[in-house]
């Protein structure tokens, strides 16, 4: 199978580059996988190192300008490689595939999307999306594809497929490793400390200052107890202020941007991912695969990650209070931290396999093919082609007027 993968983003990507990465490095080995993203991007640095994967640089830009010569340069290389599967994974480079594929007739490869966030799906250029340029919709959760149940991708076969994590890198770290790593993060603090952390990210909407908020509320003894680790993009100055107004700012550690979150992860006792949108996390699953129960909102799919009371705990968005009753629990409690640190690994080998989740994904690929074939055959490359143009020269005019998404 020729299989390409698309990607809009011009930086790190967050979890679509890890997501694509983790496909490509799971099927290279029995299908041609080529990953055209921009230059700059870490998916194409990344890809680039990556045996046996085909990397093109491709900017996937709303202007009209760049849909034209982006939508060309596509055509050309799908045309001269022949995929099968085009794989999207947003909204630009969704659009572009769409237009780089009409006309093509019997030769047009099966155009999958996987929806990875959580905005809404409805406007004149998605219903042309998942009228025209959708075969199949992957949801990377049940929550996911039951918001699209009432969208034009309802239309579509969507399958539910959840993110896969790296079992064999993504492992619970040997105590005198972690114990080395936590002393040199934490230096001095006492060992009765219960360290929760994220590598979930800093934007406000991911909801860690309502972590710090529900530490600031317990009983000075206990709060004392407590150290906040943060991965990610440092805070900016609002939020600064905000933990400082707490009176928390000595008791949160901010690692700054990681190229690898495992030390950080190692020094952690619980994790959690307090988002206000999230459609499921790779983070959720990577801390978990490192034996780490966590602590999740009520938000989106991330309870799809999460055995309440076995494996982490889900509290209801911003609910600090229920956030407060769990750490004080856990801090009378520290054998249950490892109770539920063990099952959260157990889960991760049952459910969260990197293997399962390329066998998934190459399922809606075979599905795909076969339905696609069986609708087309006998039939003429033409037909709907005035359609086709017709819903090309709509996506041209919305562009002129500023309207694409």
């Amino acid at each position: 199978m020729k299989i390409l993968y698309t990607n809009f983003h011009t930086g790190d990507g967050g979890g679509h580059t890890t997501y694509i990465l983790n496909l490509a490095e799971a099927l290279r080995g029995r299908h041609r996988v080529t990953i055209a993203a921009p230059r700059s991007s870490r998916l194409y640095l990344s890809a680039e190192q990556m045996p046996d994967v085909d990397v093109v640089a491709l900017d996937f830009r709303n202007t009209l300008t760049s849909m034209v010569n982006t939508g060309r340069a596509l055509r050309r290389l799908i045309k001269l490689n022949g995929f099968d599967i085009v794989h999207v994974n947003g909204s630009a480079d969704h659009r572009i595939a769409m237009l780089a594929t009409t006309g093509l007739g019997k030769s047009r490869p099966c155009i999958v999307y996987t929806k990875h966030n959580d905005l809404p799906a409805k406007s004149v250029t998605t219903w042309l999306k998942g009228t025209l340029g959708t075969d199949a919709v992957i949801s990377v959760s049940a929550y996911t594809r039951n918001r699209l149940a009432k969208t034009v991708y309802g239309r579509k076969v969507n399958w539910v497929v959840r993110h896969g994590i790296d079992l064999e890198r993504f492992v619970p770290m040997r105590t005198a490793a972690a114990d080395r790593i936590r002393g040199h993060l934490l230096p001095g603090i006492p060992e009765d400390t219960l360290v929760v952390g994220s590598i979930a990210g800093m934007d406000d909407n991911k909801g860690w200052t309502d972590m710090v908020t529900a530490v600031a509320t317990l009983p000075d003894a206990l709060r004392k107890r407590v150290r906040i680790v943060l991965a990610g993009q440092l805070p900016g100055a609002e939020q600064l202020s905000r933990v400082a107004a707490l009176g928390m700012a000595a008791q949160v550690i901010y690692t700054g941007m990681l190229r690898d979150v495992r030390p950080a992860v190692a020094v952690m006792d619980v994790g959690f991912v307090l988002s206000q949108r999230e459609t499921l996390s790779f983070a959720c699953r990577e801390m978990m695969a490192m034996g780490k129960p966590v602590i999740v909102s009520n938000a989106g799919g991330l309870p799809e990650n999460v055995t309440p009371g076995e494996d982490g705990w889900v509290v209801p968005l911003g609910g600090c209070g229920y956030i407060a009753q769990i750490l004080a629990l856990l801090l009378g409690n520290p054998f249950e931290v490892e109770r539920a640190g063990a099952a959260a690994r157990a889960k991760s080998e049952a459910q969260f396999s990197l293997q399962t989740f390329a066998d998934r994904t190459e399922e809606v690929y075979v599905e795909c093919l076969s339905r696609v074939s069986r609708l087309t055959s006998g039939k003429s490359p033409a037909r709907g082609g005035a359609l086709v143009l017709l819903c090309q020269k709509i996506i041209f005019r919305k562009a002129i007027l500023g309207t694409i998404e």
